[in-house]
């Protein structure tokens, strides 16, 4: 004779049996889960709840999962969706902290903080913070911008994007430019190295040993580069590394070189030079348009990875340092990919320049 609520009868297939012995033995498993699995492999065995609620250490109560698993089976032990706690901030406030946000200044600062914010509209600065996030809002961030004035704008896009997208056939396209100031800096102080659980540690003042300049070609269809280092930076220079360029490129082929429009770049020096080289032929980027140089994304790379958390006593060991980066590049050099047309980048340049004149008429 059976005594008090008669137990619903459980049986596991081996699909479900293997499940829940994963849940039990998964580390990320949730407590819950992984409980509420123990329970079911073990009334699996022809336990009663009693006898499993004290193997397991819960209540009785706890033990009822099995009839859920038994409606539902593998599903019924997962938590159903909850409603959550009902919002108390109303779509109207949350306009008003966006409105804010954009279209106003806290009294005495440049832009809003939290705090400021949760004060003026009084709520607490964990929702302002929600807030903005969900909206992308982030008013303690900065970006600088500059417009080319360029007349030529329109061209030299065209051109120099032109040259990456479809380069010309017996030709190599190289694009030039000098890394110029690299100083050797030496920290006051040994670093300290990386450790398990603690980074990298050096002090925040350093000594000077002088300067050297880089005067680097990156050839667009495979990612080499030729580089030379100089004390000085002038157009004597500059000559000096053409003429390395015109030494590694072999006769047949022409030569076309995107440089920016740096005053060294145009002097009567290296205008003869080209003027005496026919093979070569110069692509000038637009003004403040520096960044269609591809040498400047590797430039990138060689501060990231090489010069701002190095340490160099001396110029030479600077530089030693700099042919070191260039050499290991080239064991294994990869070209970066130009995607955008020049279409798609002069489209972007006019929805930037339309939008900061209607923001600026705007304003006044």
């Amino acid at each position: 004779m059976q005594v008090g609520r008669p137990k619903a009868r459980l049986s596991l297939s081996i699909e479900e049996r293997n499940e829940l012995v994963n849940y039990r033995r998964r580390r990320k498993t949730a407590h819950g889960l992984a409980t509420r699995a123990a329970i079911i492999l073990a009334c699996a065995d022809g336990l009663d709840n009693k006898s499993v609620a004290e193997r397991l250490h819960v209540s009785p109560a706890t033990v009822g999962w099995r009839s859920r698993f038994v409606e539902s089976r593998l599903d019924g032990l997962l938590d159903e969706p909850r409603p959550g706690t009902p919002r108390k901030i109303s779509d109207a406030k949350v306009e008003e902290v966006v409105t804010l946000t954009l279209e106003s200044k806290p009294k005495g600062a440049t832009h809003w903080s939290t705090r400021d914010m949760a004060k003026r509209v009084g709520l607490s600065a964990m929702s302002v913070s929600r807030m903005w996030r969900a909206f992308g809002l982030q008013p303690h961030r900065s970006e600088s911008f500059k417009l080319s004035p360029d007349p030529l704008l329109i061209d030299k896009v065209r051109d120099v994007v032109g040259l990456y997208l479809n380069p010309p056939e017996k030709a190599v396209v190289f694009c030039v430019d000098e890394k110029s100031q690299i100083q050797a800096l030496d920290r006051t102080q040994p670093l300290l190295p990386m450790r398990p659980g603690q980074i990298e540690r050096r002090t925040h003042d350093y000594r000077r040993h002088g300067t050297t300049s880089l005067f680097a070609a990156l050839e667009v269809a495979t990612g080499r580069i030729i580089g030379e280092v100089h004390r000085r930076h002038r157009s004597i220079e500059l000559r000096k590394f053409l003429d390395t360029i015109d030494a590694n490129v072999p006769e047949p082929l022409d030569v076309h070189v995107v440089m920016d429009n740096y005053s060294s770049h145009k002097s009567p020096m290296i205008r003869s030079w080209f003027a005496k080289r026919p093979r070569f032929h110069v692509h000038f980027t637009p003004t403040y348009g520096s960044w269609l140089n591809q040498v400047e994304r590797w430039f990138a790379l060689l501060t990231q990875r090489q010069i701002k958390r190095g340490s160099h006593r001396s110029v030479l060991e600077l530089e030693r340092a700099i042919k070191d980066f260039i050499e290991h590049h080239n064991s294994d050099p990869k070209p970066f990919q130009w995607i955008k047309t020049a279409d798609q980048i002069l489209a972007s340049i006019a929805r930037f320049a339309q939008r900061t004149a209607r923001d600026h008429a705007v304003n006044d």
